[in-house]
């Protein structure tokens, strides 16, 4: 399992590449979009940014997997959107927009796992390496008006 400072120097390295190429790579890892997700941190009030990739989209809906590389722990990210399912995310370089965060539910889940896993294996192995079902979110676009 990555540890925390793993993590956040990937996130780190990712930054510096899109930064350093002027956005021009660094939107697609692993065969998908990358997710730049902001989140509000649950303790510190304070705006949390990451990078993560999204292995399955439908319509106007994107799926992020809170997976940490199978870790037994849900990732900080998922808590902070946990408890504040407002966020901002870019996807793919485009603008950035406001969304709605929410974890899918059984039903969903057991729809959309096979579909994630089929081209992205990592996060069964990812699944089969923690007792914790590793959640799938759902990020909504939230309608104006």
């Amino acid at each position: 399992m990555p540890s925390d400072l793993q993590l956040k120097t990937m996130n780190f390295v990712h930054r510096v590449i899109l930064k350093g190429s002027f956005g021009k790579l660094g939107w697609a890892a692993m065969g998908m979009p990358v997710v730049e997700l902001t989140t509000i941190g649950r303790k510190s009030g304070e705006a949390r940014t990451t990078m993560l990739t999204s292995p399955l989209q439908e319509g106007d809906k994107t799926m992020i997997v809170a997976s940490r590389g199978g870790d037994d722990h849900h990732p900080a990210w998922f808590l902070n959107l946990q408890a504040n399912p407002e966020v901002e995310v870019r996807i793919g370089g485009g603008p950035k927009q406001k969304m709605h965060a929410r974890v899918a539910d059984s039903d969903e889940r057991a729809r959309m796992w096979p579909k994630l896993t089929a081209d992205h294996k990592n996060y069964a192995d990812y699944q089969a390496s923690t007792k914790r079902e590793i959640p799938v979110v759902i990020l909504e676009p939230i309608s104006a008006g």
